[in-house]
């Protein structure tokens, strides 16, 4: 699982995951949300994911807190890219103004709205707290606060295996 807020560099983490190991990515936003930035209903989104963490690989790019629950055991390795906020909110204007976001939602145009900020600008004080609680329990979690450590992380995918 790669998690952390908007913007944070979750995808191009999960992209990286991808190359080097092969398992399948799944964008948990591209099957939340519908056309329009509807949600999608909570029994309906909870039997996707009941479904997708039943496979035998894969790599889920996005938090949905409601459904770590499940979600974590079935984890072997959790990645939290945990960013400055700072950094977050210039990925998600550069992202919205140069449209190179890795993963597009059909039907959902990039938003910059008061709803987008507020989350992004929260997340330091009322998400991170609750996904550091979460996570506790996880015997295997990476943190990246750092470029220098995202860098490292990165470049330790790459590096041909011994023997």
């Amino acid at each position: 699982m790669v998690v952390g807020c908007a913007g944070a560099g979750k995808s191009t983490i999960t992209v990286a995951l991808n190359r080097a190991h092969g398992l399948p990515i799944v964008h948990l936003d591209r099957l939340y949300w519908k056309p329009g930035w509807q949600r999608s209903p909570d029994d309906e989104w909870e039997l996707v994911l009941r479904e997708l963490v039943a496979e035998d690989a894969w790599i889920h790019d996005g938090n949905y807190d409601s459904t770590m629950d499940f979600r974590l055991p079935r984890a072997d390795l959790v990645v939290f890219v945990d960013t400055p906020r700072r950094r977050c909110l210039y990925r998600a204007v550069k992202r919205r103004l140069v449209g190179n976001r890795i993963h597009d939602i059909p039907g959902c145009p990039e938003n910059l709205d008061r709803e987008f900020f507020g989350y992004v600008w929260r997340f330091p004080t009322v998400h991170r707290p609750r996904l550091l609680e979460r996570l506790a329990g996880h015997p295997n979690v990476v943190r990246l606060r750092t470029r220098r450590e995202v860098r490292r992380f990165l470049a330790g995918l790459a590096a041909p295996s011994p023997g």
